[in-house]
């Protein structure tokens, strides 16, 4: 399994550039997405760039990357890991509620 990791643009050269996440750095192919800008943010799998991010989406991502790591070693709390989820009823997406909205309609 491949896990695509964001990561921020610091250095641009050609369809190369230097990124980083936390303390890690990596030379990242840009191939796939084109120039980019440094701060912009790449979702980054195996050296290569294969999106670039809002820079809340890369949050997002980094939260639910964090979670799974807190699962994984035994600290998972949900209240912490999954506060996003925590206030609000859990939403289907447009195409799911349509069709549950069809089937509870009178015929």
């Amino acid at each position: 399994m491949c896990l695509g990791i964001p990561m921020q643009v610091e250095r641009c050269y050609g369809l190369m550039a230097d990124c980083h996440h936390g303390e890690q750095w990596q030379s990242v192919d840009l191939s796939l997405v084109g120039e980019v800008q440094p701060g912009d943010w790449l979702l980054v799998f195996m050296g290569a760039a294969r999106e670039v991010l809002s820079a809340e989406r890369a949050a997002d991502i980094l939260d639910a990357l964090t979670a799974l790591d807190a699962a994984m070693n035994g600290r998972f709390d949900p209240a912490i890991h999954l506060a996003d989820l925590n206030q609000r009823e859990p939403q289907l997406p447009p195409h799911l509620q349509a069709q549950f909205d069809a089937q509870r309609k009178p015929s």
